[in-house]
């Protein structure tokens, strides 16, 4: 898979290639259109959501690195969209649902990529959470100083934080809502840093295709980060070659994105799953 078109040269050269490009593939049939007036919006003056199209995750951040902010660790965007974040969606209720189920049984959970502890904020009233319950986020060090600072103004004691994964213990549930499309690792390779692999796992809002891996690049605030779009079953052979078997799956329509500049790429699915090791 080439790489996307639109770093390393100068804004009139750029321009023109571009233009060329799509006045060739137009000369080829309707089919090529949308290829087209995909490379043709890397010229237009507003801000697109997703841009590029890269072989992994780190040709996407080399080319973000030619943007003003590349990733997500830096303490200028920690807080953007953090109070949307921090309300319930429809597609949280199958997560409110197997948590809910397990409560039972465990004494605590990670949320990996879990910000500044926004699904905490957004389940806690929703959950009988008990007093010795441990809710662990980690993220990276920009998040986390953001989301300590807030929790300890705000005297939610029992909302951890850490930048390590093997720092937040053993636990025996593993919540990943929103993680797999900035994750710059396998998961299995995530899960194997831990002291002892969870129990249960529970994975949210994953960007899906059927074709080869993706990775794009998502505009947040004023940074670049690099978003993958993985290939279904070889996301479910990484988790299940640990040991882990499916128990639930669901989809979600309304997180399903196109690339704006490379929409013959087609749509991503959005999906979540519950798996149970063993």
């Amino acid at each position: 898979m080439a790489a996307s078109l639109w770093f390393g040269s100068s804004w009139p050269a750029q321009a023109r290639s571009i233009a060329k490009g799509a006045v060739r593939t137009v000369g080829h049939g309707l089919a090529p259109l949308h290829l087209a007036r995909g490379r043709l919006s890397y010229l237009l003056p507003f801000p697109r959501r997703f841009t590029g199209a890269y072989p992994s995750y780190d040709a996407a951040m080399a080319a973000a690195r030619r943007r003003t902010l590349a990733g997500y660790d830096h303490d200028e965007i920690a807080t953007v969209a953090f109070g949307k974040m921090c309300e319930v969606a429809p597609w949280d209720y199958p997560v409110l649902f197997w948590i809910r189920n397990l409560l039972p049984s465990i004494d605590g959970l990670v949320d990996a990529g879990g910000h500044m502890g926004t699904k905490y904020r957004a389940f806690r009233s929703l959950l009988p959470l008990g007093v010795s319950f441990q809710w662990v986020v980690y993220d990276l060090p920009a998040i986390v100083r953001a989301g300590q600072s807030l929790a300890e103004k705000e005297g939610l004691a029992h909302l951890k934080f850490v930048d390590r994964i093997e720092d937040a213990g053993r636990m025996p549930l593993f919540l990943g809502s929103g993680l797999m499309q900035y994750l710059d690792m396998p998961l299995s390779r995530l899960l194997q840093q831990m002291p002892s692999l969870p129990q249960h796992l529970i994975l949210n809002k994953v960007a899906l295709r059927k074709g080869d891996n993706i990775v794009t690049l998502e505009r947040i605030g004023r940074s670049y980060v690099p978003y993958h779009m993985r290939n279904e079953a070889d996301f479910i052979a990484d988790i299940t070659r640990l040991g882990y078997k499916q128990i639930d799956r669901w989809t979600i329509p309304s997180l399903s994105h196109t690339i704006d500049t490379h929409p013959e790429m087609g749509r991503s699915e959005s999906a979540g799953f519950y798996f149970q090791l063993g």
